[in-house]
């Protein structure tokens, strides 16, 4: 009986790694068992990534709430005190977003919750 080997998986299985380590630097991008561990690091790099990306985009609107606010004499957490107690929902991207670029109406918004 001839030997079995799984010939296609295991081809197409590198090849799949060596595909996602393109672009890598020196034996990192061509040699199989280094790119599985710089593949398998950077996949979890990209994972944590999403998760910090929203943090620091929370922060970024909250710091351009603050700024924006401030200009009207309130602090960030007086201004959304009173926007939940005039129950206006507005997230935070939003309220950075018409600080940002819309600064009228956000004076207005200011002088509604005031």
């Amino acid at each position: 009986m001839p030997r079995s080997v799984n010939a296609v998986a295991s081809k197409a299985r590198r090849k799949r790694i060596l595909k996602q380590a393109k672009g890598f630097y020196g034996k990192r991008k061509n040699v199989y068992t280094v790119a599985k561990n710089v593949v398998e690091k950077g996949m979890t790099y990209s994972y944590v990534g999403r998760k910090l990306k929203k943090r620091e985009y929370r922060a970024l609107w909250i710091a351009r709430i603050n700024a924006a606010v401030r200009e009207e004499g309130l602090t960030y957490s007086q201004f959304i005190n009173k926007l939940k107690v005039k129950n206006i929902d507005l997230d935070r991207k939003i309220l950075a977003d018409l600080a940002m670029n819309e600064p009228e109406s956000f004076k207005k918004l200011v002088e509604s919750v005031k």
